[in-house]
């Protein structure tokens, strides 16, 4: 194993024990995945508990999301990852999460976007410098055909390059970042937001 790959299958770990900590990420849910080379990425194992990963839950893909690991089968959701990768080639990480937040709240939300606005916690996300904003985050149909669903996130990122990340209905969250590191804090911030839309709906009665 190459020290970068070590590196990055370790960070993989870690994050999933984190993730699966706050309880984002329950049972055998979500995926993970880091940039391995500018044409490949390492990803979660299919149906590998999050919390209890090991070196022999990751393996190699090529940006097709082909598995370059016989023997070895990557998340049904691949594709949402290495699109990101061959979309921008600042993307390091990718994170796919379940938690009761985003699910909830994605069900609850009219239209095809959450609106988030003039929370300070707003500039925990890559290129934004202050609460006097807006962060869209759209809200995709749940699909099981994979490479649509990818070129739908895909049509909305060619025209919202800010894009911080995600949301399919009734399942989860999708967030980015240059490292890993910049995708937890990314997941902290929608997860505390998500959380304050959800508080301020049931004190409004909406």
């Amino acid at each position: 194993m190459t020290d970068k790959r070590a590196l990055l299958t370790r960070q993989i770990i870690e994050a999933g024990r984190f993730l699966y900590g706050r309880g984002w990420s329950p049972a055998t849910s979500s995926n993970y995945s880091a940039r391995l080379a500018a044409d490949q990425a390492l990803l979660t194992v299919s149906g590998r508990h999050k919390g209890q990963l090991t070196d022999s839950d990751v393996l190699a893909t090529d940006l097709a999301g082909n598995s370059l690991e016989p023997g070895k089968k990557p998340s049904a959701e691949t594709l949402l990852h290495t699109q990101l990768y061959a979309w921008r080639a600042d993307i390091g990480a990718v994170l796919h999460t379940h938690s009761v937040n985003a699910t909830v709240l994605s069900r609850l939300t009219p239209g095809d976007y959450l609106l988030l606005e003039d929370y300070e916690l707003q500039k925990a996300f890559s290129g934004v410098t202050t609460h006097e904003g807006r962060v869209v985050v759209p809200i995709f149909a749940n699909d099981q055909d994979i490479a649509r669903l990818a070129g739908q996130v895909q049509q909305w990122l060619a025209g919202h390059a800010d894009c911080a990340g995600y949301l399919i209905r009734g399942h989860g969250l999708y967030t980015w970042g240059a490292q890993m590191s910049d995708a937890l804090r990314q997941i902290e911030a929608f997860e505390f937001l998500f959380e304050c839309e959800l508080k301020t709906r049931q004190v409004l009665g909406r």
